[in-house]
């Protein structure tokens, strides 16, 4: 249901977070996030461009996030990469549909609804705080 693109920003904004504003290089977050560097470093543009993350050069540059974890929900990093599409009007372009969506259209608007909520109320905080990240990304000690 969601992109790629978005499960690798994801990655990132929650692998930066872990780090406690520690600047992290492309190389370094890539090897950890496991997205390879040249896609990466595209994601990281747009992050850039929503203002979700800054990037400093330099012999001590990399990456950090450009506000606290808890101040960034889940939704802002998936929309800087792939916003989230609702149904407006008939996919189909049926007239007979007029400004109703239909049965079907109406219940997958819904559910995006549904997603788009949870996503706005979970910041990237939330997400390193639930007991089962005590390694952001899954890796093993």
């Amino acid at each position: 249901m969601f992109s790629q693109t978005a499960e690798y920003a994801l990655r990132a904004v929650v692998w930066l977070a872990s780090q406690h504003g520690k600047p992290q290089t492309t190389q370094q977050i890539a090897a950890t996030t496991r997205v390879p560097a040249g896609y990466l470093s595209k994601v990281l543009q747009a992050l850039g461009r929503a203002g979700l993350v800054k990037s400093q050069r330099g012999l001590y540059g990399g990456f950090t996030l450009s506000r606290p974890p808890g101040k960034i929900s889940v939704l802002e990093v998936v929309n800087a990469v792939d916003p989230i599409q609702r149904i407006e009007t008939c996919p189909l372009g049926l007239k007979s549909h007029g400004v109703e969506l239909c049965a079907l259209h109406k219940r997958l608007d819904d559910a995006i609804a549904h997603i788009e909520k949870a996503f706005s109320t979970s910041s990237i905080a939330d997400l390193l705080s639930e007991p089962s990240s005590k390694h952001p990304l899954g890796e093993s000690e």
